[in-house]
């Protein structure tokens, strides 16, 4: 069996856990096989990404591609087409120049198997921070789960991107299912509290996506930055004693979805776990 190769794409991309995940899980699985990380420009994005997916078999999408590297692929299955993002591309290759791109999402799967680790419950009044790629994954795989109402909370630049996605999600589950609100001005309180945006990513640690306020109207938070290994966002939520985790789990357990979707292999939830405790130590 030939070597496989596999990376990530993002913009900016520094430290990433992506090749110390998915080298484990490799191995793990008896797969020879290396990951890159691979940083493309926006004003790159036209001309490297095609001819970085004729290079590799696999490629993990992460901010703030999710969801315009669609339009390079040939399908996408019906999660991703119901989420409109992306964060795994597997690629058949036909011919030596010629290849087929397949997209496909594991936010969800990582996003509800961290919860239920940690004992989180969704709930009805679900809080997202960020309407990006993630952030729309969230929002349709809480409603998916039964949550009843979703408050998306943007930036005013993003706005009417938040206005639009909300005006589809109540097409199709109802007119008052979701609400939108520039993020400074919500008071209102959640079941859970999701932030999907980057606000918390290291270097900016000091940053906070959301009011104490409105974290103490949160009965529990998830909090899809993983790096530091508790954002301040968690650290007040824990004092306030809310149950609060980061999205490290999340990103593990996404990552061994695309290795099953790209090489057909299952892993031992041990592991996962293991893998997930070890890259905090990574993080160091």
């Amino acid at each position: 069996m030939s070597k496989k190769h596999y990376g990530v794409v993002g913009h900016p991309i520094g430290h990433t856990l992506s090749p110390f995940i998915h080298t484990r899980l490799m191995a793990l699985a008896g797969i020879d096989g290396e990951y890159g990380i691979y940083h493309i420009t926006p004003e790159e994005l036209d001309t490297s990404f095609v001819k970085l997916m004729g290079e590799l078999d696999g490629i993990n999408i992460t901010i703030p591609y999710k969801q315009a590297v669609m339009r390079f692929l040939n399908e996408t299955d019906e999660t991703a087409e119901l989420y409109g993002s992306v964060n795994t591309i597997s690629i058949t290759h036909t011919e030596k120049t010629a290849f087929s791109a397949k997209g496909y999402t594991t936010d969800g799967i990582g996003f509800s198997d961290a919860l239920k680790n940690a004992g989180i419950p969704i709930g009805d009044n679900v809080t997202v921070v960020g309407c990006g790629g993630v952030g729309r994954v969230f929002v349709n795989t809480c409603l998916a789960k039964g949550t009843k109402h979703i408050n998306i909370l943007e930036c005013s630049q993003a706005l009417n991107n938040a206005k639009t996605f909300a005006q589809s999600i109540n097409e199709r589950y109802g007119s008052d299912t979701a609400s939108v609100f520039e993020t400074s001005q919500f008071d209102g309180e959640s079941s859970l509290l999701i932030n999907a945006s980057p606000i918390g990513m290291y270097p900016k640690t000091d940053a906070c996506a959301v009011s104490d306020n409105v974290i103490l109207k949160a009965d529990n938070v998830f909090d899809a930055v993983y790096n530091p290994s508790e954002t301040l966002l968690v650290k007040k939520a824990k004092n306030m004693g809310k149950n609060a985790i980061t999205g490290m789990t999340m990103l593990v357990y996404q990552a061994a979805a695309a290795q099953t979707i790209w090489n057909s292999v299952t892993f031992d939830p041990d592991d996962i776990k293991q893998l997930a405790e070890d890259c905090y130590k990574n993080l160091g």
